[in-house]
């Protein structure tokens, strides 16, 4: 016999039982993953830049920054970071010796990722963002 059956428990609302997966060219998945290659690019060493670029992206995209780490690498000044968001991720690895940057930008729900090509391509005065969209979630 379940002695629980009649206990009122708290039951998500519709909004937080949401699972944020979006119609893209009629079919629904998790969400936009874009990556992000930015060739001839500056001031990959630059710590501070690279951390105010994801959360400007962050802010401008529509999501929810839930914490921000960066790591820089020594001798070359490297970084690796990422952007956990509430909607997903932005993470980043540079190579300032090749004026290389790989960012992933992974978005769910009503967050737009394309508008972090602009901001990432402007912030390290590329010369080219290569942009790969991939559909992550197709048919979960």
């Amino acid at each position: 016999m379940n002695m629980i059956s009649n206990i009122d428990i708290p039951r998500e609302t519709e909004a937080e039982a949401a699972d944020h997966f979006i119609m893209v060219d009629g079919k629904e998945v998790a969400g936009k993953h874009l990556i992000i290659d930015l060739i001839g690019a500056k001031h990959l060493d630059d710590d501070a830049r690279i951390r105010t670029a994801m959360a400007d992206c962050v802010k401008a995209c529509g999501a929810t920054l839930l914490h921000l780490h960066t790591h820089v690498f020594t001798p070359n000044g490297g970084v690796s970071g990422v952007a956990v968001l509430a909607e997903s991720h932005i993470s980043t690895h540079t190579w300032p010796e090749r004026n290389y940057a790989a960012f992933d930008v992974f978005m769910c729900g009503d967050a737009q990722p394309h508008k972090a090509v602009a901001i990432l391509k402007e912030a390290f005065e590329a010369e080219e963002a290569q942009v790969k969209t991939i559909l992550r979630g197709e048919g979960a």
